[in-house]
């Protein structure tokens, strides 16, 4: 019952001793670090779920978006159950927090604090917040990794593979980069950069998808040669909610709605517009024509490329990063990952992640290197001093340095640790569907259908889709 000598209600009352509102909480920091994770995690439901099932063959609509919807929802079981605490707890190891549950009243609604960030020079980290927001803020930026290496995968996995594989790779790798690189493992104690997640989650995510997309084996030789979108438009969509999500991404990483918050999400569109116009404009030189698919690819990779680095940069380099990202991972990806017996050529990597998400995030983890503004470092970095190669100094090629040797470190631990993963799975279930299922897709894997029409993304024609002999072949197929 409020006090009726205080006419403040009690949701806005500041006690010293705590209450609904205690002294060391910032209700502007607390309302956009919430906001932030809640477009991150639209970015992932629905928006990945509607990029995923939308980009695929319509026989494999449902199984492409239920990868997501499953992952997102076992990964927030795991992360409050024992990840968080092994991501950003008490140190263990230099590469590991020690696990324990993110569950109980006491531990969320006190002051947060990330433990092991104390670096000698820069104190621990203690948010204006509760720890139950970054807690679930850490969240969606683990779920989102799952998600991605979901891309590799689509169209043969063994759905029963995919529910064990993604509490085993978020509990032996995304833990480990995520402690290393900022819950105050050997890597934030060294000052390599990574602002929010180029590393932690895209490098990690695209090496891992295309490990795994290795041992899963690949999809029916016919559907590698045509697996044409079942809706264009939805992938659109899709993509649209990626990138606008990506504001609470790249925005939220400060953890305050503060300056560098603000020149992260301006970088951010930057990036991801320049990158999308290089993509396309390639497109129309080589190929003679502008595709969406290949608009949505360059949205992508230029949102990749400039997380490492979002609020660290000047504007003019973040449309450098841009052009960059607009044409390596093109080329790797439409030249190299279509070079018959080439090394893209024996391992199917769905919807290339390994191009859009390891390309992209190894490039804006080394362009971090070069263009981290020494200003907007020390405003963010617990390391002082960071800044990139290209404003001179010994400490400048230090900084491209250990960004290219925390790239190896996050590659290495990915193809050993994924690889382990797999096969642990294939011991107890197939990692990849049965010829049969392969066959028919959604209906044998789910007994479910997205879309009760014809055809299977071929262009209608009247002589297959219309007449006699069409109807019969479809009362048929509904009799089976």
């Amino acid at each position: 019952m409020a006090d009726p000598n205080n006419p403040v209600p009690l949701a806005y009352q500041a006690t010293a001793a705590g209450g609904a509102s205690p002294d060391w909480l910032n209700k502007g920091d607390n309302a956009w670090q919430l906001t932030a994770s809640t477009l991150v995690g639209l970015q992932c439901v629905p928006g990945l779920v509607i990029l995923y099932g939308s980009i695929v063959k319509k026989k494999w609509a449902i199984n492409s978006a239920f990868m997501s919807f499953y992952a997102f929802a076992c990964v927030l079981i795991c992360w409050v159950t024992w990840a968080f605490k092994m991501s950003f707890g008490e140190k263990l190891l230099p590469i590991w927090g020690k696990a324990g549950p993110a569950l109980s009243q006491n531990y969320l609604l006190q002051q947060a604090f990330l433990p092991a960030t104390d670096t000698g020079e820069v104190p621990a980290l203690a948010l204006l917040y509760p720890q139950a927001t970054v807690v679930y803020f850490q969240f969606v930026f683990a779920a989102i990794t799952l998600i991605l290496i979901a891309g590799s995968l689509l169209g043969r996995m063994n759905f029963l593979a995919w529910m064990l594989f993604v509490p085993l790779w978020l509990t032996f790798s995304y833990t480990i980069g995520a402690f290393s690189l900022w819950g105050g493992g050997f890597l934030f104690q060294w000052g390599v950069i990574d602002y929010a997640g180029g590393y932690v989650i895209h490098l990690s995510s695209g090496v891992a998808g295309y490990v795994a997309a290795y041992w899963v084996g690949p999809r029916l030789e016919s559907e590698r040669r045509s697996f044409p979108p079942n809706n264009v438009l939805l992938t659109m969509a899709g993509a649209g909610l990626l990138w606008l999500g990506w504001n609470g991404f790249n925005g939220g990483a400060p953890y305050a709605s503060n300056v560098i918050a603000s020149m992260a999400v301006l970088n951010t569109n930057i990036c991801a517009a320049t990158s999308l116009l290089v993509w396309t404009s390639i497109d129309v030189i080589v190929f003679k024509k502008p595709s969406v698919i290949g608009a949505v690819q360059g949205m992508i990779t230029g949102l990749v490329a400039i997380t490492p680095s979002a609020g660290l940069v000047q504007g003019w380099a973040a449309m450098v990063i841009g052009v960059l990202s607009g044409s390596i991972p093109w080329y790797t990806m439409m030249i190299l990952g279509k070079k018959p017996g080439g090394i893209f050529s024996k391992v199917d990597d769905t919807l290339g992640v390994f191009h859009t998400h390891a390309v992209a995030g190894s490039l804006g983890g080394i362009l971090a290197g070069f263009f981290a503004q020494p200003t907007l470092s020390n405003l963010f970095l617990s390391v002082p001093g960071e800044h990139g190669a290209v404003y001179g100094g010994q400490k400048g090629g230090e900084q491209l340095g250990k960004q290219i040797c925390a790239a190896l470190f996050i590659i290495g631990w990915n193809v050993v640790v994924t690889s382990i993963i797999c096969l642990l799975i294939k011991f107890i279930v197939p990692l990849r569907m049965s010829e049969e299922k392969l066959q028919v897709g959604d209906d044998a894997a789910h007994g479910e259908e997205a879309y009760a029409l014809w055809g299977d993304g071929e262009k209608f024609d009247a002589s297959k889709h219309s007449g006699t002999e069409y109807k019969e072949a479809q009362l048929a197929s509904t009799k089976v």
